[in-house]
């Protein structure tokens, strides 16, 4: 028999029905391929239970992965998920500070996190990711962003099944086009949004070599 879930495309195909948020593994396909294969050493920042870093894990399984949340729940169920593996480093961390020195990296990933900044920590955590990579390294942030009206952050909450007045007001949102320009001017290259849908879009940039 073949082992479909050492497959990428079978397990998002199983999230796609098991997870409510539309469109989510959509934008995490397109993460997973331009992350390279080649990566050896992977930071996610707001890993959460460690949904992402499992996925890029599946076709990478030699990669050493870092998984850096602050919330004990989210600690503890990303303990939890990679207890047996020892490629694994949890990493105890708010982004409100400054990241800790972890010696440099691949790649560096996130998933629905970075927008519970200030958009000025924003600004100065992207500088930090750019510092932490590798010549070649990719950056890659599959975010929440501001919708452009706001009668498209209605039409987005819509889709969620959410009210108006029960929008999440930890929410710090930002718009796609500021955030590009930020990546630009601390000198990665390729910086484009590689997928849209509404208010979740991926935003990826690469480190000079």
């Amino acid at each position: 028999m073949v082992n479909q879930w050492t497959s990428a495309e079978h397990v998002l195909g199983y999230l796609a029905r098991a997870d409510q948020f539309p469109h989510r593994t959509e934008g995490e396909a397109v993460l997973l391929e331009h992350v390279p294969q080649s990566a050896q050493r992977i930071l996610d920042l707001g890993t959460g239970d460690g949904r992402l870093l499992t996925l890029l894990k599946i076709d990478r399984p030699h990669v050493d992965g870092i998984a850096m949340d602050f919330s004990p729940t989210m600690l503890a169920a990303v303990r939890q998920r990679f207890a047996e593996d020892s490629q694994v480093t949890v990493v105890d961390h708010n982004m409100d500070e400054p990241l800790p020195p972890l010696g440099q990296v691949d790649g560096i990933v996130s998933s629905f996190a970075i927008h519970h900044l200030a958009h000025p920590r924003k600004r100065t955590l992207y500088q930090e990711v750019f510092e932490l990579l590798k010549p070649g390294g990719v950056f890659c942030n599959l975010e929440h962003v501001a919708s452009p009206t706001p009668k498209l952050h209605q039409q987005f909450l819509q889709a969620l099944g959410i009210a108006l007045e029960d929008d999440d007001p930890s929410n710090q949102l930002l718009d796609v086009e500021t955030q590009l320009s930020w990546l630009r001017e601390i000198g990665f290259e390729d910086v484009d949004c590689y997928w849209k849908w509404l208010e979740m879009a991926l935003l990826i940039g690469v480190k000079p070599l």
